[in-house]
């Protein structure tokens, strides 16, 4: 169950070429020559944007004033019930 020795590449090679025949094996390779390249490219993308916020200082947001819960906007919404203050877990 180690690696694969090299008669095991030659069956799969054999088993590859019967299954797609010999034709077709220029245009596989192609293809899947240009899938690669275009998931590198993407890959290099993607690692530069995760880069770029990293440069730039982030951005303190500041908390509207008076944004507070008053009452539903909506008929047959109910307020929220507002618990004990002091951060204890209600009792059952």
């Amino acid at each position: 169950m180690g690696a694969m020795k090299p008669w095991h590449w030659i069956v799969v090679l054999v088993v590859v070429l019967l299954v797609f025949g010999g034709n077709k094996l220029p245009e596989l390779a192609g293809s899947i020559g240009k899938s690669m390249k275009v998931f590198k490219k993407e890959v290099k993308e993607l690692r530069e944007d995760e880069d770029a916020p990293a440069a730039q200082a982030p951005a303190q947001i500041q908390p509207q004033q008076g944004t507070y819960y008053t009452q539903p906007t909506q008929p047959g919404q109910a307020a929220p019930q507002v618990g004990p203050q002091d951060g204890a877990a209600p009792q059952a």
